[in-house]
């Protein structure tokens, strides 16, 4: 395929098109839709014309397209909108392409219900993780406009929120939107069965708190033990060294009660964040708090982390190490073999009496060992508590 016209469609079965794009089809022989596109064009369509279905794999799609010199694509709404105009574009380099984008269904559901959209943040969930959704929701986005698929439904965003205390926000849902027989705009009824394709608008109906800085007697302890928390000071300090908002990826490394990475998700919500612990119990826990602070999308990973399978993990660029059992310089050499280039690794080391282990000694020593560059470190003592030294290192 060397050019290709790729036109956009609405579910309805009475479609309106220029003068222009109806000359493309009449002039074309090549043609190629979803099963549901081509139900809805086929009228349309010269008597000898070929038809490919979009279907997956992708990959044997456009295969068949290598032999044909210029194709004419139906696609939904707006081709460039998470469309399949952005797919072409990316598997056919080179390809001349034109666009004739009719309304996205978000688009037609705000029209639908006489809406201004102007300020909508837009999110879609068809084929992709909660990151997006989370990160709106955290925000507070005042409209978000969400794309969704067979398996992120309503429902299912529906009870996500509420899990997470995102009960304030109302749920417009938009199904088949333009097909003039079964097409249905209505508030969200958990009771209720919703045809695909669908979309959503959900408005925010009232503020939901993000603090800054938590206090520490509203998360759950481990075993009720006070001292098993980085205390609220301790943690933002710990962020800001990490320099969180210029970073992609957190690992947090020993959560214990999930203090840290709920702050960092609250504070941060761009950011793609891993917990990992050796403890199964503070899986519970870490779950508990998240909910109970609104958190979700931290990745909760139980085991050790020398054993753990990094293979599929997006590289951190932003390093928290809240325990290490003695064995910080091995934890340390494993995260340099995934670290990014820029990253950085943060630790606090407690001075107290009765720890047996100089943890400062040892990250002492293991930046020298893995030569890494040391920052300056921060010394504080809060109250009564023990002082604590927060360390930080990064590549040389």
């Amino acid at each position: 395929m060397k050019t290709c016209d790729i036109i956009g469609i609405s579910d309805s079965r009475n479609q309106w098109f220029s003068p222009q794009v109806l000359d493309i089809i009449r002039g074309g022989r090549v043609f190629s839709g979803g099963k549901r596109h081509h139900d809805i064009v086929a009228s349309l369509l010269p008597p000898d014309a070929i038809w490919i279905d979009i279907t997956v794999p992708l990959s044997q799609v456009f295969a068949q397209y290598e032999h044909y010199p210029h194709l004419v694509i139906f696609a939904s709404g707006d081709p460039l909108f998470y469309g399949f105009a952005n797919t072409v574009q990316r598997e056919c380099k080179g390809v001349s392409m034109r666009v004739f984008p009719t309304f996205n269904s978000l688009q037609m559901l705000a029209h639908r219900m006489r809406l201004p959209y102007h300020d909508m943040h837009v999110v879609s969930l068809t084929g992709r993780d909660w990151q997006r959704l989370d990160e709106a929701l955290i925000r507070g986005e005042a409209l978000i406009g969400c794309l969704t698929d067979r398996v992120k439904t309503p429902h299912t965003i529906w009870q996500r929120m509420a899990e997470y205390g995102y009960t304030n926000y109302s749920m417009t849902v938009g199904e088949n939107l333009g097909n003039e027989a079964s097409e249905r705009v209505s508030c969200y009824d958990a009771g209720a069965v919703y045809e695909h394709p669908n979309c959503i608008i959900l408005q925010k109906t009232a503020e939901h708190c993000r603090p800054f800085g938590i206090p520490d007697g509203d998360f759950a302890l481990l075993d009720g033990r006070q001292k098993m928390i980085t205390k609220m000071p301790i943690r933002l300090l710990t962020l800001q060294a990490l320099d969180l908002p210029h970073r992609h990826v957190m690992w947090d490394i020993g959560f214990c009660t999930g203090s840290v990475s709920i702050e960092a998700r609250l504070l941060f919500p761009h950011l793609l964040i891993h917990a990992f612990e050796v403890r199964p119990e503070c899986e519970t826990i870490i779950g508990d708090n998240a909910r109970r602070h609104g958190a979700p999308g931290i990745n909760v990973h139980i085991g050790d982390f020398l054993t753990a399978d990094l293979s599929t993990l997006p590289a951190p660029d932003a390093v928290f190490i809240g325990g290490h059992g003695g064995r910080l310089k091995d934890i340390m050499a494993r995260v340099l073999t995934v670290l990014a280039d820029d990253g950085v690794i943060v630790m606090n080391s407690v001075v107290a009496p009765k720890v047996t282990t100089d943890s400062r000694q040892l990250w002492t020593d293991a930046c020298r060992e893995l030569a890494l560059s040391e920052a300056p470190p921060l010394h504080i003592q809060l109250n009564d508590h023990h002082p604590i030294t927060i360390l930080k290192c990064s590549r040389k």
